[in-house]
Parts: C-alpha cells; structure tokens; sequence
C-alpha cells in the first residue's frame, strides 16, 4: 500500500547519524590514498587547539572545508582531507595549575573529549593521519628540523628586548599584549632583556613579499595585511656627527624631511644610551622608569611620550647648526638603528613629543591645494620648501635627491628597510618543544645530534612555585656535553607553539604521520600544496606568514621542492549572536528567548519583553555561547552543519539564530518524506537503468527534469566558488518543485529515480547521513561519493527564462525565475511576491532596490 506524504513519520536523526559515523570510521572511508591517474585535492582546516569544547565556530569552519572535500572527491579527486590538535602551549599551563592537573593529562584528555565531538559532525577526515603536537613523535621530528635550520645558519640566540608578563613568567608576543597589559593575566607588561632564539625570518623578506603577488587564491585583503607586515621601504641611512671620533646613525624613509630635523631621539636601550646610564643616575631612573608596556610599534605609538635631554648635540649634516640628542620612550632598538631625526612638522610621535618638550617645529612641506586637512602635522603629499636645494620639488624627487646628496657628502648610504622582524621563538614555560641545544661552560652552545633525539619533556614537574618548571627541575637541566664530557646544562626555554603549525601541513602528508624518522619527499611532493586551506582571517599574519616562511626555509634545507604551502586560502566569517537583556540588565542566552507573532522578542518561560542588542561575537559573559553537542541532540548533525552554511556566504560573518536552524531541520524531514514517498512510488536504483523517453513525459515533469539539469549546473558552481549558501537555495527550489508533482512521480519512475539519485548526490556534502540512509534504501551500491558528480546537459540549459538569488539586506532570503528579457520593475515586482521575502520586509521600508542583470536581486530595508 502506498504511503501518503503526511504518514511519513519524521527523520530519526538520533539512529540514522551515529549508524553512518560508525560505519564511515569501522571502514575507513575517507582513508586517503593517493592516485596520479586522477587529479588530487588537499583540503585542511586549520590546526584545533584543544581546548576542552568544540564550539561553533568549529563547527562552520570545519563543515565548510568537509562540504569542500566530499565534492572535490565525488568529481573524481584523489582527496586529502586530515585532522589534529595543536597541543602545546600556555593556556594547558594555566589549566594544569587551576585545576591541580599535568598539562599533559589535561591536554590529551581534551583531545578525546574533542575528538568525539568532532566525529559526530560527520566530518569525512582520514583519522588515520590525526596527530596531536605534543605527541614525542611528532615534536622529535620538529627538533630535527629546528637543528637542520640551525646548521643552515637560520637560528641564532641574542639578548633582545621581549614583553615580559610578572605574573604568567613568560615572554609574550606583541600581539599578545593588550593596552600594555598581558592577554590572560592582566598583568602590565615589563620589558625585559634576555637572551632568546630567533630564527631569520628577516633573511625571507623579500621572497615572502614577492610571492603574495603570485598567490592568485588568496583574498585581497590577507594578503595586503602580509605586504604591511613585512613593511618594505627604502630609505638611507644618515650618520649625525658629535664629533670628529663618535657619531649616531640613523635610518629614516624619509630624507626630504632633513631641513625640518629640531632633535635626535635614540632608543633606552641604544648602546650611547646604555653607556651614559652607566655614570649618570637620572638616566639610569628614566630608562628603569620606562620599561613598563609592551615593545610593539602599535603600542609605543599610543603611550604617553616621555623623553630625557642627555646633553648632547650632533651636527646637521647640511645646516650649521646642532640638533640636541633625546633619549625617548617610543623609540624602539629593534627597529632600524634605534635612533631617528625628529621632524615634527611631519610626524604624529614626533610633534607630539616636541609640543610636549617645547621643541622647535619647522614646515618643510607644501600641502597639495586639494588636501583635505593641511594641519600639522602634515603627512600628506605636497611640495618640498625651506629646504635649500630640495625646494620646488615633488616629495618622491625630493626624497632621491636627498639621498643622493647625503651619498655625495659621504654621511649617507642608500638601504632597503623592512618592518619584519626576525622570530623570537623562546618560550619561557613548560608545555612546549624542547630546544635541543646544550649549554657548556667550556664548548658554549652545542647542538644535539639527531641520535641524541628526542629531548622528551619530563613527566615529574611540578607548577607550585613561579616561573617555568624545566629551569628548576635539576635531574633533568643536568646532561654531560656531547663534545668534551663535561658538565653542561639543557636549553630550558622551549620553542614558541606557532614552530609547531608552522609545519604540520607537511606532516600530514606522510602515511605514517607518527614515525618521526622521516618527512617523506615523495609523500610530500604528492600532496602539496595544500589546494584548499580554511580558517579565520585573524591568522592572516603571523600564522600564515611563518608557515610560508617555514616552507621556503625547510626547501633551502633539502627537506622538500615547493616554497608556498597554500594555493588557496578561504577566509570563513565569524559566527555571532544576537544578544538580549531584560529590563533590570540581566543578559539571557539565545535559546531562553522566543519571537511572539507580533514579532516581539519575549523570555520564553514568562512572556516577559526583552531588549535586543546588537549581533556581536559569541562569548561566556554575554551569555549567548551555544552548544553544539546540545544542537546535535536536539536537531542533529544535518540540521546543523546545513543551517552554518546556508543563509549567508561562507566568507562573511554569520548571526545565529535557532528560527534559522528550525528551519533547517524542518527542510531535512521535507527531504526524508520526499525520499520515503519517491520509493513509495516505485522509485529505485533499478529504475536508473531505463531508457528516458522525454517526448513521451507531460510538459510538466519534462519540465521539472529539463530545470533539474539546470539545478545540477548551478549547485556545481556555486560549490566551486565556495558559494555553499547559493548551492543550498539551489537545492530548496528544487525540491519545492519536486513537491509541485508528486503525483507524476509513480508513471515516472525512471525520470524521477534519477532526479532523485542526483538530488541525493548534490546533497550529500552538506547532509551526508541522511543522503547515505537514503541512498542504501532505493538500493545503490557503495557510499554516495563513491559514485560520480552529477553531470548536465546544455541542451538543456537553453531557457528564456533565468533564476536569481533574491537577498534582503545582503541576506539570501529566497529565489524568483524571470524572463530574460524582463524590465527591472518587472524583476523586482515578481522578487517581491516570493513568500519568504514577503515576510521578511514585512511591513518595512524599501530603501533601495539592486539588480545585477542575471546574478542577484537585493533589497535594502
């Protein structure tokens, strides 16, 4: 007896998703095999700290690059798609004391939590590849590496200045200090001279900004972060004399300001600074006084500015006069020379400290007559005056000039200058790879031997007193030096955890990740690069810049061929919240909120109104996180990993909303009652094998299968271009016209178990469990991506008529077909009688109307 479609009883998600999920791992269904008779595809994620919770944010990024990797591998790839933990690093510390635990129990522990969390996404990772950071296996290989580039002359030690945080006794990037505070404790930073690890990143420069320009699949945006980063810039350096026997060196970019030059500033830590310190004791206060704060650029330009005369005076190098000598504390010893000539005229720091001090100001530049804001200080272009042989000229000429003049007089030399810094990579705490070096009281610093390898980590620390436990723990700080027997001591400090990403893409290649004697060339040389690499773009400096640094590094070093890690780079938005409050200021948690059919936002429990706030990122204060294991429970995987990617583009930042995932949900039983009526109906695999005799179909379902090609067209593109919310209302308007003849399906079978089988395969990288179930039910053999993409027919696609995404405030809320030849009005009055836009406008103002002739129609409200 055939069913109707209302007694289809609903999609059991609780059975159907932990069925697939244990049949995918018991088989090892996406295990990666390389094939070069087919094209391959790499597809990563980026690195999972575990932190105890999947959250979801997770949760999008990894399901846009598990959607990416199940269609490249359905459209015949040889697909990489693996998974790890970056394991290390300080917050395992900080847990290991709160909770009185070992960081290393606290981490793996983790990992387990995580790693069954990740699994019940479905995502389609070769587990067999999964490593974690802080396995020995995989950070001896990491000493190996770190010994190799020591050899190669990449990795040095030196005193430098560092951000040192009191409280966590340990040295802090500059991005991790924030409003001269420490990121997790809040402690003001100090600055601090120690003796660190770097490695040359500096000797990169160059490349590394050379190639962005070839890094065609990377956004814009990244990449001009990187470009400012590395901070190229030509300028001269300019030698002020004090005298026959001593001068200060400067470097400046911008020489055609050196008629406006009042002062000198050098760093507290400039050598001359340090040496008049030494006998004077008011120099000696001031720069004790001014180590507070981090050593950052973007920091020393927001502190106060202090400085301290020194009673000294150099000479101008075309002027007869003398400028005096500051020391200043927004100069920074590590860049440049540690000392500038002060131009306030043109300068921001240096007007601010010379209005400060009472210094003179003198203009030396004409603003253009179409500036927009001719104050001082000026930093605009113009035309050079009072400025001797320089005046007249544009800034750019002016600037050649200058230095060649400088060059001339023998006071100047002409030097390319990058903002880039070499990598300190010292870590003074526990949880971290071990620098594989010895300190010798007779040998200096020696090097292990790669059979000296691994530097395990001891297991018996403790954390009850400050600072980083390796130093205290004698047993193991203790070791003979390999070069003369003597007694030596281990480096202690351990490597910064961005060393351990920096290379773990490589890893992953291998086939036996977990053998650390080996990072196998040809495995390597199959894979890489990685095709499509996922995460967010606030890893858009320093984790990617050090991984495509590590690259060409490891590449000088003989280790493998390819010098740029990521062919294309995607760039996921953040997931948001709407937040709420009530009336006496309590905040409430998206799931205790519910909109009445008013539309008014009210407590769910007591009808009581409540205030929306604005769409902001998700955090525990604001009480508005959401557990995904809770979604799962309630709505499951498919609802889940569908509603993430549906609405709005990938690439933008996506506002949750539990209407959004109902809805999502509710679409998932329409395809399940879809699917159980087709198979009611007679559809089958079987049915796939007849002939198709479209002269003979109604005009109706000839129709509905000559759109459905059209369907499979634009759900391929739209996944290509990693359109993933277009390929989504693709696949609803099909289905919408899938219902429209339900009752043609059974004197249709063989048309309909096609539309049906390739409708399950354009699915199934968003909705793989229920597409599998439905799959093996109407009888086809193997897993959905077993079998091939959907192919198209152009003859088919010949249409006078053409459908378009319809968005309401850059939001896709549903989709019009429309002639081609139809007027604008016409477009945008047949837009507005679509249900879901109806609804959403509502009874709201339309401000503006877009049409983008045969792509998108957009209404802002």
């Amino acid at each position: 007896m055939s069913l109707d479609i209302s007694e289809i009883v609903p999609y059991n998600f609780s059975v159907v998703e932990p069925r697939w999920q244990e049949f995918w791992e018991k088989n090892q269904s996406f295990r990666s095999i390389f094939d070069s008779s087919r094209p391959k595809c790499y597809v990563l994620e980026m690195f999972m700290y575990p932190s105890g919770k999947v959250h979801i944010g997770h949760v999008r990024n990894y399901t846009i690059g598990d959607i990416i990797a199940r269609f490249k591998r359905a459209c015949g790839y040889a697909v990489l798609h693996p998974v790890g933990w970056d394991a290390f690093g300080l917050p395992a510390e900080n847990a290991a004391l709160k909770s009185k635990s070992h960081p290393k129990e606290w981490t793996y522990k983790n990992i387990e939590v995580m790693r069954k969390q990740i699994k019940s996404l479905g995502f389609s990772y070769d587990w067999t590849r999964d490593f974690a950071t802080c396995d020995p296996k995989y950070y001896e290989f990491q000493q190996k590496l770190f010994l190799a580039m020591y050899q190669k002359g990449l990795i040095y030690r030196k005193n430098s200045e560092v951000n040192w945080d009191p409280i966590d006794n340990c040295v802090l990037a500059n991005e991790q200090v924030v409003d001269g505070r420490g990121w997790r404790s809040g402690a003001i930073v100090e600055r601090r001279m120690l003796s660190q690890w770097f490695i040359k990143i500096t000797d990169y420069a160059e490349e590394l900004l050379a190639e962005l320009n070839n890094l065609d699949g990377w956004p814009e945006k990244v990449r001009t972060m990187q470009e400012n980063w590395i901070g190229k810039s030509e300028g001269c350096s300019i030698k002020f004399r004090i005298n026959d026997e001593a001068h200060i060196t400067v470097f400046t970019t911008r020489p055609e300001t050196i008629f406006g030059a009042t002062f000198l500033a050098i760093s507290p830590d400039h050598p001359l600074a340090q040496e008049l310190a030494s006998s004077d004791e008011k120099i000696k206060k001031f720069i004790d006084d001014h180590r507070k704060g981090s050593v950052s650029t973007e920091f020393m330009e927001k502190q106060e500015k202090f400085g301290l005369a020194t009673g000294i005076f150099v000479h101008h190098p075309f002027l007869d006069k003398k400028l005096p000598v500051f020391i200043a504390n927004f100069v920074l010893m590590d860049y440049g020379t540690g000392a500038i000539f002060a131009t306030p005229a043109h300068d921001e720091r240096d007007y601010e400290f010379a209005v400060k001090y009472n210094l003179p100001i003198l203009d030396v530049i004409r603003p253009d007559e179409d500036a927009s804001d001719k104050r001082l200080p000026y930093v605009g272009s113009g035309v050079v005056i009072n400025s001797d042989f320089l005046n007249g000229l544009s800034i750019s000429i002016a600037r050649k000039v200058a230095i060649d003049k400088l060059c001339a007089i023998g006071v100047g030399e002409r030097k390319k200058f990058y903002k880039l810094r070499d990598w300190g990579v010292s870590r003074q705490r526990y949880w971290g790879c071990p620098i594989p070096m010895i300190h010798c009281e007779k040998c200096g610093i020696v090097p292990l031997k790669n059979e000296d390898l691994p530097v395990l980590l001891p297991d018996d620390v403790t954390f009850d007193r400050p600072g980083n436990p390796l130093e205290h723990h004698a047993s193991w700080k203790r070791v003979k030096c390999p070069c003369c027997g003597g007694s030596a001591t281990r480096e202690t400090d351990t490597l910064d955890t961005f060393v351990d990403s920096s290379w773990y893409f490589l890893r992953f290649c291998v086939n036996d990740p977990k053998n650390s004697d080996l990072l196998s060339f040809d495995d390597i040389q199959q894979w890489m690069p990685v095709d499509q690499y996922i995460g967010g773009v606030e890893h858009a400096i320093l984790h990617l810049l050090y991984a495509r640094f590590f690259t060409k590094a490891l590449a000088d070093c003989g280790f493998i061929k390819i010098r740029e890690p990521f062919k294309n780079l995607f760039t996921q938005g953040m997931v948001c919240s709407v937040t709420y409050q009530k009336k006496n200021g309590e905040w409430l948690s998206p799931s205790e909120v519910v909109r009445n059919q008013g539309g008014i936002w009210e407590v769910a429990a007591t009808g009581e109104r409540v205030l929306v706030g604005r769409v902001e990122k998700m955090s525990k204060s604001k009480k508005n996180v959401v557990d995904p294991d809770t979604i799962i429970k309630d709505y499951g995987t498919d609802a889940l990993r569908l509603f993430v990617v549906s609405d709005t583009p990938a690439e933008k930042d996506f506002p949750w909303s539990y209407e959004g995932l109902e809805g999502c949900w509710r679409f998932n039983n329409r395809l399940w009652r879809l699917f159980v009526f087709a198979q009611s109906r007679g559809v089958c695999a079987a049915e796939c094998a007849r002939e198709i005799n479209l002269e003979s179909l109604k005009s109706n379902v000839r129709d509905v299968y000559k759109a459905f090609h059209l369907t499979i067209k634009n759900v391929t593109y739209s996944l290509d271009e990693r359109g993933m919310n277009r390929a989504v209302a693709y696949v609803r308007d099909c289905v919408n016209s899938l219902y429209s003849c339900l009752d043609d399906i059974e004197k249709n079978k063989p048309v309909f178990s096609v539309i049906i089988r390739d409708l399950i395969k354009l699915l199934s990288p968003m909705v793989p469990h229920i597409c599998e179930e439905v799959w093996n039910r109407l009888g086809f053999e193997n897993l959905v991506s077993d079998h091939p993409w959907p192919s198209y027919d152009e003859k088919f696609l010949q249409k006078s008529s053409i459908t378009l995404p319809v968005q309401v405030n850059g939001k896709l809320r549903g989709i019009v077909e429309v002639s081609i030849d139809d007027p604008d009005n016409v477009v945008f009055q047949k837009a507005l009688m679509v249900d879901n836009v109806k609804n959403v406008i509502g009874s709201a103002k339309i401000k503006k109307q877009i049409f983008v002739k045969g792509k998108i129609i957009n209404f802002v409200v």
